[in-house]
């Protein structure tokens, strides 16, 4: 009984994980493993995301983002202004730390703050502000490589200069910033007062010399997305550092995720080489990249679509732009979104299915502009 409830419990808390083993297994009795399955693991990706990951744990850590974005909040005069630095930090943050390290970092602030505005503010804005803030994230997050993870391992598999990856997306950035800042101004229009947040006592970070480390860290990872510094002695450093200064980090890293692209890896590795089904795929992708990759993410979501499809198409830059916006959509589009969804049941239980409502709602109205602008652009 015991192990039952064990796997029951490591399926619904790790369920994309536990459906990349799944098919990555299944996958195995078609094409048995051979010195191709090498071939499959992109480690290049799997290095880069675990020192990311890694920095921005450690920077979380010692209270970086915490400290800088209570700083901003003690500035602002008016509701309007709280409500859109909650969601810009978000969109800000994560094109550098990720959409679910910026959702891990802001939403629970953002909870902090409406509970100290009052009962009756936080059950009105709760649910308003944390899809503001989920929207932001994972359309901030689609600007550059290391936003989210289909983003480094497309940029990495198309191997093109970081510029070119920029453009690609810049345009749907600055729409997607515009659409948030309407919405800000529409949903705020009758919020006057001024907010009376108090903060307490400022605390200073808790390891400046660890906050040097990890910076250093985090500019060594960016040389590497741009191909400056090999992954092998990125990923090195990284571990010789948390080994020396800062080991409680190797706890804070998603090891999920890591595992989940290796499922996928050797899923898409193998299904390649079947015949039949890399025909399938070829015959329907062909031609229809970005609706494949937004229909396939608001199933399986976003990061799997990228593993899947790439591996049955050249046409990478359709793949980057489909992906990216096929993050919107259903709470499962894009994985970042289940954490927001996990802050709103645990600060208000009753808010499960209001919150769905107005989640779906908000991120198929924003898919749309998304869709609709990705067919004027070349």
């Amino acid at each position: 009984m015991k192990v039952i409830h064990y796997i029951s419990n490591f399926i619904k808390k790790e369920t994309v994980l536990f459906a990349a083993l799944v098919l990555a297994a299944i996958s195995c009795f078609f094409v048995p493993p051979d010195s191709h399955y090498i071939g499959y693991i992109d480690s290049r990706t799997l290095a880069i995301l675990f020192c990311l990951m890694a920095v921005m744990a450690g920077l979380r850590k010692i209270g970086v983002f915490d400290t800088f974005a209570r700083r901003l909040l003690e500035r602002v005069k008016s509701f309007k202004a709280v409500v859109f630095i909650l969601w810009v930090l978000c969109f800000v943050f994560s094109m550098f730390i990720t959409n679910d390290v910026a959702l891990i970092t802001f939403v629970p602030l953002t909870v902090v703050i409406l509970r100290m505005l009052g009962e009756k503010v936080r059950d009105k804005w709760l649910i308003p502000i944390v899809t503001m803030q989920t929207i932001a994230a994972n359309l901030g997050s689609m600007l550059t490589p290391i936003g989210n993870p289909q983003n480094l391992y497309l940029y990495g598999k198309a191997n093109m200069d970081i510029g070119d990856f920029l453009l690609i997306m810049l345009p749907y950035s600055v729409l997607a910033f515009a659409l948030l800042a309407v919405w800000n101004v529409i949903l705020c229009r009758k919020e006057k007062s001024a907010p009376t947040v108090d903060f307490g006592e400022r605390k200073p970070l808790s390891d400046k010399k660890k906050l040097i480390g990890y910076i250093a860290l985090f500019v060594v990872c960016l040389m590497t997305v741009a191909h400056i510094v090999p992954y092998y002695a990125t990923l090195a450093l990284t571990a010789l550092y948390l080994l020396i200064f800062d080991r409680a980090v190797f706890k804070k890293v998603d090891y999920s995720l890591l595992f989940t692209f290796v499922g996928f890896f050797v899923f898409v590795g193998n299904m390649g080489r079947i015949d039949v089904f890399r025909d399938f795929i070829e015959s329907v992708i062909s031609g229809n990249e970005i609706a494949a990759t937004v229909i396939s993410s608001q199933v399986i979501s976003n990061v799997p679509a990228a593993l899947l499809l790439s591996g049955f198409t050249e046409n990478l830059r359709a793949l980057i732009i489909g992906t990216n916006i096929g993050g919107l959509g259903t709470l499962i589009a894009s994985m970042a979104s289940l954490i927001s969804y996990k802050y709103v049941c645990g600060e208000n239980k009753s808010a499960k299915l209001k919150y769905l409502g107005f989640f779906t709602a908000a991120n198929i109205g924003f898919l749309g502009f998304m869709a609709l602008l990705s067919l004027f652009m070349p």
